[in-house]
């Protein structure tokens, strides 16, 4: 049987394994941190089109289990002038990791990252597939017999017949494949989530409000059970590891409150209301990633092609990659049959996604006369939204 090793043991790493097995593929996943998610912090909105994905390995039910909802979006302006309401399944989504939902499935969900990396893995577990903790790769190279060894940071080996970089978007994979390829760019945004339970003038559970503030982007929603749940992508310097660790949730506070003073909106209180429970990180992009696979190693999810939070698509893309990558491997005969494949089918969406976050970011924070355009423009976009204009987006289906 077929042996894949994958590198990384996030999202697209625990949908690759179980994709894998669906396709009679055996493999091995093996993760750099000794143990969790490393985004504990963020959360996400998985749209139609990732949870769709999903159904096809059958693993979106423990998904739906441990998220709510997320029916509609409000957009508002730095004024408090309401600019429109859509069904979330339109595609001007802000947040770091969402967008769209369609009539056949239960819609949008949101949830923890760090729950959805630990529905996936204790789904892969159930299903027999093998995770090892602590194995941060270093090198691989292909050896006489075809096959592919990989060497991890401990001085441990292994080897299989693939390798698949499901290692994020500082992947060391992408490295190995092409030495020359381009780095992660930042975005010049800071992207910071917060958790309260104390927020006056939250949104009504289901429902996300996103605002253009005047200095900065800010969208929350509230859960269930009544707890506010908070991002903000704000402009600023790109932090260092050291940095965002030692960034105090108070020295956040004072720094987005500041950013949203002047508006007439709630995102300043919302932010104040937020105790110890905030977390900031550097938001990335990459356009193009112009070598995806070797004979023997693969890419897949932000490693191959990473787009700004602000088009909220990178879970779904990853997921859709994972399930893509495994029908291609099932349905050709060799690895570069099935690695060409895979691009030739992926590539065009994925660098669309890219492009349309991009485009995002450059218009969440304009000057007054670009704020009157587009608070002008955007109640029309909204309406057509209802009227149930085209998502290509989110009406993404695989046929396995």
């Amino acid at each position: 049987m077929t042996h894949a090793l994958i590198i990384g043991g996030g999202i697209a790493g625990a949908v690759s394994a179980m994709a894998l097995q669906k396709a009679g593929i055996d493999s091995e996943v093996f993760e750099a941190y000794a143990s969790g998610a490393d985004d504990v912090g963020a959360f996400l909105v998985l749209f139609e089109n990732g949870l769709a994905a999903l159904r096809v390995i059958d693993a979106d039910g423990p998904v739906v289990e441990n998220s709510f909802p997320a029916g509609r979006v409000e957009f508002l302006s730095n004024t408090g002038k309401r600019l429109g309401e859509r069904p979330m399944a339109g595609g001007d989504g802000r947040h770091a990791e969402a967008e769209g939902g369609a009539p056949d499935g239960p819609g949008p969900r949101t949830m923890r990252r760090a729950t959805l990396y630990r529905v996936l893995h204790d789904e892969a577990t159930r299903r027999g597939i093998a995770v090892q903790h602590g194995k941060r790769l270093v090198a691989a190279e292909t050896v006489e017999n075809g096959r592919i060894v990989a060497t991890f940071s401990d001085g441990t080996r292994a080897e299989g017949d693939l390798l698949i970089g499901a290692d994020g978007i500082h992947s060391v994979t992408r490295k190995l494949i092409d030495p020359a390829a381009a780095r992660p760019r930042y975005t010049g945004q800071n992207t910071v989530c917060g958790y309260t339970r104390d927020a006056k003038n939250a949104p009504e559970h289901g429902t996300y409000s996103m605002i253009f503030g005047k200095k900065a982007f800010f969208g929350c929603t509230r859960t269930p059970d009544g707890e506010t749940w908070w991002f903000a992508n704000a402009p600023g310097p790109e932090l260092s590891r050291e940095d965002l660790a030692g960034t105090a949730a108070d020295q956040w506070r004072h720094r987005l409150a500041a950013l949203f003073e002047e508006d007439n909106t709630p995102a300043a209180d919302i932010i104040r209301s937020t105790g110890e429970t905030i977390v900031g990180s550097n938001a990335y992009d990459i356009a193009s990633t112009p070598r995806w696979w070797t004979d023997t190693m693969v890419i897949i999810g932000d490693a191959a092609h990473a787009a700004a939070p602000n088009a909220a698509q990178g879970a779904s893309m990853a997921i859709e990659d994972a399930i893509v990558l495994a029908k291609s491997l099932r349905d050709q005969a060799g690895n570069r049959r099935a690695f060409k494949a895979y691009e030739e089918l992926r590539r065009e969406r994925v660098e669309k996604v890219v492009a349309a976050s991009a485009q995002m970011v450059r218009r969440t924070t304009v000057g007054p006369v670009r704020r009157v355009v587009r608070d002008t423009v955007l109640p029309h976009r909204a309406r057509r939204s209802e009227a149930g204009a085209a998502d290509w987006l989110t009406s993404y289906r695989i046929e396995w």
